[in-house]
């Protein structure tokens, strides 16, 4: 899935969200806003952890039906190496 892709699909569903920062970790997150939403990290007003490690890119999105399978599947791309994580993104199997 492209950024382009990724970031039209969520404006009416809740999605969960990859951000590469720049010192190469990832943020995960998620809304049912996404191009706010990443406007809000790369402006300093997001999540505590990217104000302290600022977004280089969104490297996408996964949509969801509901907030409630959003955070499962929050919960669950911050249980995996970061190596897995944008498999998990792309719905490749990450285990």
């Amino acid at each position: 899935m492209s950024e382009h892709d990724a970031i039209g699909t969520a404006a009416t569903s809740w999605c969960l969200y990859l951000i590469e920062c720049r010192d190469g970790t990832f943020y995960a997150g998620i809304t049912n806003r996404l191009q706010a939403r990443y406007a809000e990290h790369v402006a300093g007003r997001g999540a505590r952890y990217t104000r302290a490690h600022p977004p280089l890119r969104l490297i996408g999105a996964r949509p969801y039906a509901n907030r409630a399978e959003a955070s499962r599947a929050e919960w669950q791309i911050k249980q995996l190496p970061k190596q897995k994580k944008v498999a998990f993104l792309l719905g490749s199997p990450a285990i």
